[in-house]
């Protein structure tokens, strides 16, 4: 009879293996978690003390249209912060955009046009924001700095201050697919919900997104990985131009309006969303999914503030106070995991 032998350690089950994997499970999503959890708490609160408001369909219909204006360009900007980059030039872009939009759709009639040529303008700007931050190198906070000024002067030279109607677009085949309706649904929010698949997509299953966490964690590793680090970042630039035009676009459409001062009011929303989301201000780390969550709570701060019976002038007194934070725990997670 052959005698029975206990099993060769290499392959007894571990006991400890499934908590082990739960364990990591959890690490590696903490961050999205963490942002669920405060998603959650905050919409209950807004629900607890403003149930008129918070239980109301009209509230969350204009969530579905307003909210997509500014998280349209969060979403590419968060592909830019984890790279280490930032533009906060892109209100202006909004603007000089849909300069381009209304004088093609003025010269030729054309909205399909109209919107070509902003989306072209964007990736112009962000295009020469790019070139000066890589072969000029300037950081792109200071270069973004100006350019915010330098579009916006621009903008205001080529459309000479005034407001354009743009009722006349109603009508046109691209209004409709921009900003109107799709089974009750705000085609707004079915855009927003293409930029996060795509910007999801290439941030998580390409490896762009993964030139794009390495360049964030260590540009120098980056380059002896053979990363093209600079053309990633130029191509970053160009992405947050055309997402921001096309942001224009959305904004003016909706109020079939074309105001100068389109964009002004958006820089905090977006960068707000992108931090509260969980993306590290310091670059490597960020998500599509956090982003997305941190514009709508974003958006019901907004909200909430004006049903709490305060003004709207707290708003930006809020925001402010929201990206100190957040910017802030980050700094501190990170020096402790450090």
């Amino acid at each position: 009879m052959t005698p029975v032998t206990a099993a060769p350690e290499a392959i007894r089950p571990d006991p400890g293996s499934e908590n082990r994997d739960i364990r990591g499970f959890f690490r590696r999503y903490a961050g999205q978690a963490g942002i669920t959890v405060a998603f959650l708490l905050l919409w209950l609160l807004f629900v607890l003390f403003a149930p008129d408001t918070f239980l109301s369909g009209r509230i969350y219909a204009a969530f579905a249209a307003t909210v997509p204006m500014f998280a349209i360009v969060a979403i590419p900007l968060t592909l830019m912060i984890v790279a280490g980059e930032i533009d906060l030039s892109f209100p202006s872009t909004m603007g000089l955009g849909m300069v381009g939009f209304v004088l093609v759709w003025e010269a030729t009639g054309n909205v399909s046009l109209g919107v070509l040529a902003a989306l072209v303008i964007g990736a112009a700007a962000g295009l020469f924001n790019g070139l000066i931050v890589v072969y000029v190198n300037v950081p792109a906070l200071v270069v973004t700095i100006g350019t915010l000024f330098v579009f916006r002067g621009l903008e205001l030279v080529i459309i000479g201050g005034r407001n354009v109607s743009l009722v006349a677009t109603r009508a046109s085949l691209p209004h409709r697919l921009l900003v109107g309706e799709l089974a009750g649904i705000p085609t707004q929010l079915l855009w927003l919900l293409v930029v996060a698949v795509i910007g999801w997509v290439f941030l998580n299953r390409h490896r762009f997104g993964a030139a794009v966490y390495v360049i964030g964690d260590n540009r120098d590793t980056a380059d002896l990985m053979g990363i093209h680090s600079g053309l990633i970042r130029i191509l970053l630039f160009v992405i947050v131009g055309v997402a921001a035009a096309f942001a224009g676009i959305l904004s003016s459409l909706f109020i079939d309006s074309f105001f100068p001062t389109v964009g002004e009011g958006q820089l905090l929303p977006a960068l707000a969303a992108v931090f509260v989301g969980g993306t590290s201000v310091f670059g490597g780390k960020g998500t599509i999914y956090g982003t997305v969550l941190g514009a709508f709570m974003i958006g019901a701060i907004a909200a909430g503030i004006i049903a709490a019976g305060l003004t709207g002038f707290y708003t930006e007194f809020v925001f402010g106070l929201v990206i100190v934070v957040s910017v802030s725990v980050h700094a501190i997670v990170q020096r402790r995991v450090g």
